[in-house]
């Protein structure tokens, strides 16, 4: 029986990714009024027990909704359960709607295994963990421009990565990352002289429709609204860029990407930003789409300093 979850690494698996399609009917659903809305809150622990389609997690605290405890969560979608043991460590997303009593019905989704307490399979490909001071291999990129770009072109400036491809539907997965970078561009614009000693970088890893025409449209879409009013050619501090075919497996696997393809033409895939230094070494990662433009920012102006 093929497995239900992406694994990221060695002992990891990812269960983030960008989907259009509906649910199978074999899902818990979200709420019983349909538009009742859907508040989603980031978690991170360790799992104590797993029951039916209930598991049982010790978590960290959760900003904006409770303090850290140990308590139940229903699984949004049950058929993973087989694949969740005691002493897992995740990251998932907490589904919270108020049903018309006022009760919260939560549902554990888009689950991150980032450490497995009996590993009980090797995947088939082995993938990197960024870890700070890491050099990053010289990958080469065709841009929106069409040009031919590579990551050691960056070094002497700060060079900030993120992951998107830009048919992602979900608003917190590849659009998210674009609208945090372009918070981040607008921050460092305001100082000249960090800005010039910056760049930012948004790799696709859907090279069969990420042509350098669409990276450009889309890079557009984003990058207007971070330099109004004040024109100027964004693409010089923020690059658009994908891997060729043969290069793509070695960049998302170095990064820790998982990509599988998704229904109808969408992809399933992790999430992975990185900042790197201007020695060409990794100097932070983010693996979610939790980090704020604002730490990130700082982050920047300690490495650039």
């Amino acid at each position: 029986m093929p497995r239900k979850l992406l694994f990221a690494l060695t002992f990891a698996l990812a269960l983030s990714g960008c989907r259009s399609a509906t649910p199978p009917a074999a899902q818990t659903p979200v709420a019983t009024d349909p538009v009742a809305p859907v508040k989603t809150y980031a978690i991170k622990g360790k799992i104590v027990s797993v029951t039916g389609s209930d598991v049982m997690l010790d978590h960290e605290a959760i900003p904006g909704f409770m303090g850290a405890m140990t308590m139940s969560y229903k699984l949004k979608d049950p058929t993973i359960v087989s694949e969740l043991h005691p002493g897992d460590r995740i990251t998932a997303t907490l589904l919270v709607t108020k049903d018309p009593d006022g009760f919260n019905t939560v549902l554990l989704d888009k689950i991150v295994v980032i450490a497995q307490a009996k590993p009980d399979y090797k995947p088939a490909v082995q993938y990197h963990v960024p870890a700070a001071g890491e050099a990053v291999p010289d990958f080469k990129l065709v841009n929106q421009g069409a040009r031919a770009i590579h990551l050691a072109q960056f070094q002497g400036k700060v060079l900030l990565v993120t992951f998107i491809y830009t048919r992602c539907p979900l608003a917190d997965f590849c659009p998210r990352m674009s609208r945090n970078f372009a918070d981040v561009d607008k921050a460092l614009a305001a100082d000249p002289a960090l800005y010039a000693g910056t760049h930012l970088l948004s790799i696709s890893f859907d090279p069969a429709y990420d042509t350098p025409a669409v990276l450009r449209s889309y890079g557009e879409a984003y990058t207007h609204n971070a330099n109004s009013p004040k024109k100027r050619d964004i693409f010089q501090h923020w690059d658009f860029a994908v891997p060729g075919e043969k290069d793509l497996a070695a960049v998302t696997q170095f990064f820790n990407v998982g990509v599988t393809p998704g229904d109808e033409k969408s992809i399933n895939h992790s999430l992975s930003t990185v900042l790197i230094g201007k020695d060409g070494k990794i100097a932070a990662w983010y693996p979610s789409n939790d980090w704020q433009p604002a730490e990130v920012v700082a982050k920047i102006k300690l490495a650039a300093a």
